[in-house]
């Protein structure tokens, strides 16, 4: 599968100022995790230029299908342990790309 037909994973992160390395760390277990699952194929974490924004942190990541991700998710919640870090909320929603420049 191309990534011009890839589903989008963007997942922005509330993360209180003191939590923003420990939560970086998390992600990157994740990530570990995720990308040896079938279906992955890529992922960038972003953090805000502005230390109030609302989001400090927005993963976008793309998977061969959503079918991939929920199977992917669902067993990384299951196997991979990562840690529950108080006050950080993320709010992951699959995409489709609908235009292009």
């Amino acid at each position: 599968m191309s990534e011009e037909n890839a589903i989008v994973l963007i997942n922005p992160f509330v993360v209180p100022a003191e939590k923003l390395d420990e939560t970086i760390t998390m992600w990157e277990q994740a990530r570990d995790y995720l990308q040896t699952q079938p279906g992955y194929i890529s992922t960038a974490l972003h953090q805000s230029l502005a230390p109030d924004a609302t989001f400090r942190l927005i993963n976008v990541a793309k998977w061969e299908s959503a079918e991939a991700f929920q199977t992917a998710s669902k067993k990384m919640t299951a196997e991979a342990d990562l840690p529950r870090i108080e006050g950080v909320i993320a709010d992951p929603s699959l995409f489709t790309v609908i235009r292009r420049d």
